[in-house]
């Protein structure tokens, strides 16, 4: 006789056996509602409603619910349109909404109405890269991100940074051109409002647009959408900004800032004229030494202007041990308007030595740069969904908006411990809670399959979320 005979057959290597449910009763995402009450607390579904009037809708999904469906597909990992079938087949998930979720026909359809093939018939004949003028939907969602983010951040804080850069997006479409380090795709801008963590500007390109043609744009429409209770602007840029419009609107705008500067002939000649007394050991690494000194330097325009830049060179001296290689002795520079220590005219605590200036200076690696991380590698950004542009650059948007509700989300609802947390880490510890649904006394209950703690933290989220848009008044 079998050592097996009248015990169930093993169905796999743990004791348990699988089995298909109509899952009403239970969902795996019962933290992620979350995402469309954050969003709701700020009262975007009004914003949406009243901004995005995409075509006239005799049935189906309404534009407040297709974005939101969006929103959720981001934020619990979805990079394709086709993954928001698996978070519509949760029933669970279903009934915490209130009604299904759209099918990914619908939500192309919704992108594609952000498209219009007709602007590019403006584009001049002589050029080979061009930016497109945005399309009014594409504008009006623009106009909801601003509203998001004055709604979002926190008032009792005056001050805003923008980190600004661009980024690669790989992608094989038809019509997708080849960036400069010879990846096809896309090179879209963004621009982040540091100490709040939220995106503010964002402008998507072709993958032949350098970042460095016209980004005045860019920054500019990017501090338009700053609060206006904002008081102090900072702004930081790689040499692609290194673009003399910007640095006189910069200047003009009185917005202190600091940018990579071209190293050119004339600018390199000046670092190597600073004698050696004046340069300040900054860091030791692995097989360099950086040193960092003021230098004279003043570009062709820049002496009719009222305002004269300050240029900071870094020098990149191999330790001893390096010496040997080609590259010998390298040199970078910063160009900035804000003052050094000893120039009485600048504004009292904006002052900054030069090794100070780099340090703020390099701080832009630790924001932007994580953005563009998080949004291609942890949101659905590196992931384009169609061959049509403006789908592509509504996509991208709707990836930079989700960042800004989950941030709002960490810092207005969730508990500190989650405050830096990034998406996959709410996705882990937050969105997917199981959980089961049962109806008491009419009122539909999610009873979570966690911790009594975890559960408390997501009760007292939506609390603050609730109290959050009671306090808000209707758009």
């Amino acid at each position: 006789m079998s050592a097996t005979a009248g015990r169930p057959s093993r169905q796999g290597i743990l004791p348990f056996v699988m089995r298909h449910s109509n899952g009403e009763s239970v969902t795996a995402y019962g933290g992620l509602p979350l995402v469309v009450e954050a969003a709701r607390a700020v009262r975007l579904d009004e914003v949406v409603e009243e901004k995005l009037q995409l075509a006239r809708r005799e049935r189906g999904f309404s534009e407040v619910e297709k974005f939101e469906a969006l929103l959720l597909l981001i934020a619990a990992g979805g990079d394709r349109i086709e993954d928001i079938r698996l978070l519509r087949d949760d029933r669970g998930l279903a009934r915490l909404l209130g009604g299904a979720l759209p099918s990914p026909d619908a939500l192309l359809d919704f992108l594609a109405a952000f498209d219009d093939p007709t602007v590019w018939a403006q584009r001049p004949v002589d050029e080979k890269s061009w930016v497109p003028p945005e399309t009014a939907p594409l504008a009006a969602l623009f106009e909801v991100n601003r509203a998001l983010v004055e709604r979002a951040a926190q008032r009792h804080s005056t001050t805003a940074t923008l980190d600004h850069d661009g980024t690669i997006i790989e992608a094989h479409k038809r019509d997708a051109r080849v960036a400069y380090e010879g990846t096809k795709g896309y090179q879209p801008l963004v621009a982040v409002w540091v100490e709040q963590d939220l995106i503010v500007g964002d402008e998507f390109r072709d993958g032949n647009v350098p970042g460095n043609k016209d980004p005045l744009t860019s920054v500019r429409r990017a501090f338009a959408a700053l609060p206006a209770w904002v008081e102090r602007r900072y702004f930081r840029g790689d040499s692609a900004d290194y673009y003399e419009p910007l640095l006189k609107y910069l200047v003009k705008e009185q917005i202190l800032f600091s940018i990579s500067a071209d190293m050119s002939p004339e600018l390199r000649a000046c670092c190597d004229a600073v004698p050696a007394a004046q340069w300040v050991e900054l860091a030791v690494r692995e097989r360099e030494t950086v040193h960092v000194a003021e230098v004279e330097f003043t570009p062709g325009n820049w002496p009719r202007m009222a305002t004269p830049l300050r240029y900071v060179g870094l020098r990149f001296t191999p330790l001893q041990g390096e010496l040997l290689e080609p590259r010998g002795v390298q040199y970078l520079a910063v160009v900035t308007n804000r003052p050094a220590p000893a120039d009485p005219a600048g504004p009292r605590g904006d002052a900054m030595s030069a090794a100070a200036l780099v340090r703020w200076h390099w701080e832009k690696a630790g924001t932007i740069e994580h953005v563009h991380r998080s949004m291609k590698d942890e949101l659905g950004a590196g992931v384009l969904p169609s061959q049509r542009f403006g789908a592509n650059a509504a996509w991208f948007r709707i990836n930079a908006i989700t960042y800004n509700v989950l941030t709002l989300l960490k810092r207005h609802a969730l508990p500190p411990r989650l405050r830096a947390a990034r998406p996959k880490r709410l996705r882990f510890e937050v969105f997917t809670v199981p959980a089961r649904l049962v109806v008491h006394q009419s009122q539909l209950m999610a009873n979570l399959s966690a911790s009594r703690e975890r559960a408390e933290e997501l009760v007292c989220a939506r609390q603050r979320l609730l109290a959050t848009r009671q306090s808000l008044p209707s758009s």
